[in-house]
């Protein structure tokens, strides 16, 4: 039986165990360029079944109410979210289509900048791994609003909580957004961990 909360806590235990990393020296380089004393990874959680069922269903859970056509964003770390999502809804019997927002079009075939089972004028939500500066997941929104699609709202594994949410909703107004976990939960979670509080 779902349960919300027991599946926060099993899902941060899976993310601090596969997708968690710590350290003060070096630091970690972010994709903006910026310096951190941790770095998350949700690939390697997504890539087990476990966080596969954990993901999808509680995004599945926190969207299924709200006559939701598809669900994607760009690639990469989108990709096994909306898999997860898509597969759970049709287990669930209210199927889900899936997208994926390339990050440049394909330069063969059909020109393509989104790809997968949605058409122009469908109500969707756009998924992504991790927010920090919202630049890739503001991306997935207007490629997802050019083609036509509504974008309902957002929803994320992990809010790094360094403006990123801000920025998106500012950005793109209409939407709301919604994480699974926020930073400070799994820096808690850490720390307990470790018996000592990170500086």
């Amino acid at each position: 039986m779902f349960n919300r909360e027991a599946w926060k806590k099993r899902l941060i235990a899976l993310l601090l165990e596969k997708s968690f990393k710590y350290s003060d020296d070096p630091p970690f380089t972010l994709v903006s360029g910026r310096k951190s004393c941790y770095y998350f990874n949700c690939k390697p959680a997504m890539c087990n079944p476990e966080g596969k069922e954990l993901v999808g269903g509680m995004i599945f859970d926190l969207i299924k109410d709200q006559r939701i056509e598809a669900v994607g964003g760009l690639a990469l770390g989108s990709v096994p979210i909306s898999g997860a999502v898509s597969l759970i809804s049709q287990l669930k019997g209210e199927p889900m289509g899936e997208f994926i927002v390339r990050k440049e079009v394909k330069d063969h075939g059909v020109p393509a900048k989104l790809e997968g089972d949605v058409e122009p004028g469908q109500k969707v939500v756009v998924v992504d791994d991790v927010i920090t500066t919202g630049g890739s997941t503001i991306t997935a929104i207007e490629a997802a609003r050019e083609f036509g699609l509504v974008v309902a709202n957002v929803v994320v594994i992990v809010d790094r909580q360094e403006g990123g949410r801000e920025k998106i909703l500012e950005l793109c107004p209409g939407i709301t957004l919604k994480a699974l976990v926020l930073r400070d939960e799994v820096m808690r979670f850490y720390s307990e961990k470790k018996g000592a509080a990170i500086p």
